[in-house]
């Protein structure tokens, strides 16, 4: 259990657990499982689900036909445009403005990148041991949880899986292990030696081809094979797993020099034999392919087992009957790295770290008991409504502090019910999503709001709004977001924008700030002369209090905190070799005094190196020198 839990949540876990105890020997209360299948940038356009103009190249079958039992939703979406705060979203159920957890590498002093002369906000690395997950939450009820594949949601022991509700954890990158040394993606491949760690399956699976009309064989992946031992293991009881798979992230690569000559000869090109980027546009990358393919079938192990297994606590009927599947990814597709091309999200526009729909835009497949089969829905989703909606369909309870602050909606009525709409408890259908992205090059500092047919956009540096119109009367219209249209529909902007200033206030989302080194024009000349100086900056080591005091005179402060460092403590392994020591910023509130001029704040103990962090009121950000702690 995770570290520092509040009095409240151990004190609901007893009465929960207990509950359930009773409420099974009764009879009364029968808890489906929960599989979330959760992909690494796997694209809207990467599967057969929502194929679009020219026809998707890659081959998804195991995908296809689980969506002729569930659900699709065409206009489901990512919390974010990149991997760390969708998850973090996902796990929490709390919007990544509500965390902070914005973007992917996170804890550290805020810095400019290269020769920008905006400075990125402070974001936490990871969730902290305040926040509930939906393993603790589901724990709470009587389930057994498991976490295998990639985790991304902080580094620290008390922000790992293991201490965030999770039983079982196996986090290896199983095939998606990139080759090392002398090995390449052109000379390293699976074989059927006992010898090899990803030994090829006697067992033959799609494509079947014609050299291998009984399909092929795929290399051992250690991330299905954990997602099978722990449902075989925990199928007495209810049980949640997070299969969190690590493709098709970069590295592009494959084991299966099979699925890859399949690939090759699709595309009518030459099996490689120089590991060279694929430069070509569009869906031409033989190595991406493969990984979907693979990405593909390992659902399709997960989905086999479950159809051939006996619900223990269900006589009568299989685990596949008594399981729901959350099937997605957690960003839209990366189109490009560095030279390399993998796939094309075509007709959205732009892919990963962009809030354009090619960015956040994902698939989406829902199925379970009683959900209805084979439908394709247009409905907002956003996979924030994970959470309450497993609540939902688990009848799980949770304490209401946690409850009251998620961020989603449970659409149990659309999965169960095949209602058109998603409502508040109020009754009344949602209409927006929204999205905050301050980061990258100045076109991706962004915020967004979806609402209805119309996505607007903020962009931070040129505080411009722009105005796209996806469909008209339902049907598409301008999905490729190439005409913006603010200038003719003024009216329409001005409701978005409010809305969406409305929510970056409430949510008090972060923005980018000046670095005043790189400011010398004439323009901000007065504004960088008069930014906020510190005069004096003094440690009390027995207080552990800081106290640090401005010259007056200077611009006002219109923001503060202080940033202290915490790490792990070192570890040895059974030769003495200690471990590299994983550490991160934190945030700590500071108190400010009535003249704006001074400013405290206490270093918790375990803290090593601490510093103050200033906004002025011309949004230049001022750093004090930070200090290293014994």
């Amino acid at each position: 259990m995770k570290k520092y839990k509040t009095f409240l949540t151990l004190v609901s876990l007893a009465f929960f657990s207990s509950n359930y105890v009773s409420s099974q020997e009764k009879g009364e209360l029968i808890k489906p499982n929960v599989i979330i299948f959760y992909a690494d940038d796997l694209g809207w356009q990467d599967t057969e689900l929502n194929d679009l103009d020219d026809p998707v190249v890659w081959e998804t079958p195991n995908i296809a036909k689980l969506a002729k039992d569930a659900v699709n939703f065409t206009n489901g979406y990512s919390p974010a445009p990149t991997c760390a705060p969708s998850r973090a979203a996902l796990l929490s159920g709390l919007h990544p403005a509500k965390t902070g957890i914005t973007n992917v590498v996170g804890g550290q002093i805020p810095a400019p990148h290269k020769s920008e002369k905006y400075i990125s906000a402070y974001f936490p690395e990871g969730l902290s041991p305040e926040h509930l997950t939906i393993a603790e939450a589901l724990k709470m009820n009587g389930y057994k949880t498991g976490h295998v594949g990639k985790w991304h949601a902080g580094h620290l022991q008390i922000q790992s899986s293991k201490n965030q509700g999770f039983d079982f954890v196996n986090e290896s990158r199983g095939a998606h292990q990139g080759p090392k040394g002398k090995n390449n993606r052109v000379n390293y491949f699976a074989t059927h030696s006992k010898k090899d760690p990803y030994r090829l399956s006697d067992e033959k699976y799609y494509p079947f081809t014609k050299d291998s009309p009984n399909g092929i064989s795929y290399p051992t992946d250690e991330v299905t094979e954990s997602a099978l031992e722990f449902m075989d293991k925990n199928k007495q009881e209810p049980f949640f797993l997070y299969l969190a798979h690590w493709m098709v992230h970069y590295p592009i690569h494959t084991k299966n020099r099979e699925l890859l000559q399949y690939y090759t000869d699709k595309l009518g090109m030459e099996f490689p034999t120089k590991d060279i980027p694929i430069t070509t546009g569009g869906q031409t990358n033989p190595y991406f392919g493969a990984m979907v393919t693979t990405l593909d079938w390992s659902l399709g192990r997960v989905v086999d087992y479950l159809k051939k297994t006996d619900d223990p606590r269900n006589p009568g009927k299989k685990l596949y009957e008594t399981t729901y599947i959350f099937f997605s990814s957690d960003n839209g597709g990366a189109e490009q790295r560095r030279d390399e091309i993998m796939s094309d999200n075509a007709p959205l526009d732009k892919g990963k770290k962009y809030t354009q729909e090619g960015g956040i835009r994902v698939p989406m497949l829902i199925s379970g008991p009683n959900i209805v089969k084979g439908k394709t829905k247009d409905v907002l989703i956003n996979q924030l409504d994970f959470f309450p909606t497993v609540l939902s369909l688990t009848k799980s309870e949770i304490p209401e502090k946690y409850r009251a602050e998620l961020d989603g909606l449970d659409i149990s009525n659309v999965l169960l019910d095949n209602e058109s709409d998603v409502k508040y408890e109020n009754g009344k259908p949602r209409e927006e999503l929204w999205w905050h992205y301050p980061f990258g090059l100045n076109s991706t500092q962004q915020s967004a709001i979806r609402s209805g047919d119309f996505k607007l956009y903020k962009n931070y540096l040129s505080g411009d709004y722009l105005l796209y119109r996806l469909y008209k009367n339902g049907k598409r219209h301008d999905l490729e977001e190439m005409h913006n249209i603010a200038k003719q529909e003024p009216e329409v902007v001005k409701e978005l924008s409010q809305r969406l200033e409305k929510y970056l206030k409430d949510y008090d989302a972060k923005y980018p700030y000046k670095d005043p080194t790189r400011f010398k024009d004439e323009k901000h000349k007065q504004q960088v002369a008069s930014i906020p100086t510190i005069v004096s900056d003094a440690f009390d080591s027995k207080s552990r209090q800081v106290s640090v005091v401005l010259e007056e005179g200077k611009n006002n402060v219109i923001e503060s905190y202080a940033l202290v460092k915490i790490s792990d403590k070192a570890t040895a392994n059974k030769k003495g070799k200690k471990s590299k020591v994983k550490s991160t910023y934190i945030k700590i509130p500071v108190d400010v005094a009535d003249n704006k001029l001074d400013y405290t704040f206490t270093v918790p103990k375990e803290a090593q190196e601490y510093g103050l962090i200033l906004i002025d009121e011309n949004r230049f950000m001022i750093k004090s020198k930070f200090h290293k702690l014994k």
